[in-house]
């Protein structure tokens, strides 16, 4: 699941490189706003690009032996019907995958034509991707279980979904925390819509304050680049996403200061398609008070 977090964090860091604000610059309210404001159109954006997740049109499981796969029914995993009828067989044997690919349909598997080819996950550095047409697919793993993600890169949802609802930007949720390292990190554990749990690495405790009250959470990554939050709070399932939301935070300075900007919320893959494998907060992100602030629910897609 790490690297799968590890592909959010870097995602939501390359959008927060052009509309983020540095600790010590001097804080301008206008400015503020319209950096959100500009971090928020490219939010969008990237959720409608190639490796967004709004072209996710299929997660299919797949079973130990062979896995033809293809539009026509007879299949044991079934295509969009705009596809062939029959594509090839995905073969999983003892946790190896490999695929052969029909004579009569053309796929690229890492840009080449290729009737035959091992697999490697989304588990590995070097995972294999399939194209065919405007269909995009590669193989997740996510415990013991192995799946087709995939994506239609003219799926209708890229065009449907024009907005994201969010709270009005407010610079009181740009919230100063102070990191404060573990001597020996802690694993914490994080669950997933599928009901596994992975036991990720927690280096120390960011402490902010909400008011006069003093609240704490819980970051993955150790703070050389960025930190990476999955939380709830007393929002979720009412203003906002039921399952949580996710947030990154600029690495801290060398004393320990950083901000948490709440304004950058963002719901999580699950809130857009049924066809993702989010990770939830650990018990351990579950805040007592209510974050008016950043993305909110959207009713009409996603996990519910």
């Amino acid at each position: 699941m790490y690297k799968f977090i590890s592909k959010i964090i870097v995602f939501i860091l390359i959008i927060n490189l052009t509309a983020c604000q540095s600790n010590t610059e001097k804080f301008n309210e206008e400015d503020y706003i319209k950096s959100v404001q500009e971090w928020q159109v490219k939010r969008l954006e990237g959720l409608k690009s190639e490796n967004g997740w709004l072209n996710l049109v299929g997660l299919h499981w797949l079973k130990d032996g062979q896995n033809p796969f293809g539009s026509n029914t007879a299949n044991n995993i079934i295509f969009p019907e705009n596809t062939p009828e029959f594509i090839g067989t995905i073969i999983l044997y003892k946790g190896n995958l490999s695929i052969i690919i029909y004579d009569d349909v053309e796929v690229f598997i890492n840009d080449s034509l290729l009737k035959e080819n091992d697999i490697y996950t989304d588990a590995d550095n070097n995972t294999t991707q399939f194209r065919m047409g405007s269909f995009r697919w590669y193989i997740i793993k996510r415990g013991d279980r192995y799946a087709i993600r995939l994506k239609n890169l003219e799926s209708p949802l890229i065009n449907l979904i024009t907005e994201i609802p969010s709270f009005p930007i407010d610079s009181k949720w740009r919230v100063k925390a102070k990191f404060e390292k573990f001597d020996t990190p802690k694993e914490i554990a994080v669950p997933n819509v599928l009901g596994d749990t992975k036991y990720e690495k927690c280096y120390g405790l960011l402490k902010f304050k909400i008011g006069e009250e003093k609240y704490t959470l819980m970051p993955l990554g150790d703070g050389t680049s960025s930190f990476f939050l999955i939380f709830a709070d007393e929002t979720s399932a009412e203003e906002t996403y039921g399952a949580g939301r996710f947030l990154s935070v600029n690495k801290p300075d060398e004393n320990g200061n950083t901000f948490i900007d709440f304004n950058k919320a963002t719901n999580p893959p699950c809130a857009f398609t049924d066809f993702a494998t989010c990770p939830l907060p650990p018990r351990e992100n579950f805040l007592t008070a209510k974050i008016l602030a950043g993305e909110k629910i959207n009713e009409h897609f996603g996990h519910h």
